[in-house]
């Protein structure tokens, strides 16, 4: 499996930048492996940033460890980490 991506605690417009230049700075083939144990808020710029990057990725993302918090504000934009990951098909 590859180096997991750390996401942040919180997951927003503060943080996106930072994330965001982690994603672009893998190489291009790597599966993206994004770990959300440590999200308390997942906000909708986030969500964005994820499905961008799921798309991209084509079939090599996965999310790893999503926090409760995480999956309750996903489930609240209508989405789950495996519907993310389903973007990436």
């Amino acid at each position: 499996m590859a180096e997991p991506i750390i996401l942040p605690p919180r997951l927003d417009l503060s943080s996106v930048p930072a994330v965001l230049a982690n994603l672009k700075s893998r190489p291009d083939g790597d599966t993206l492996v994004l770990d959300a144990a440590h999200v308390g808020h997942f906000g909708a710029l986030g969500l964005q940033m994820v499905l961008a990057a799921a798309k991209t990725a084509g079939n090599r993302l996965q999310m790893v460890n999503v926090s409760d918090k995480a999956l309750a504000q996903l489930h609240c934009m209508g989405m789950t980490p495996e519907k993310i990951c389903e973007v990436a098909r």
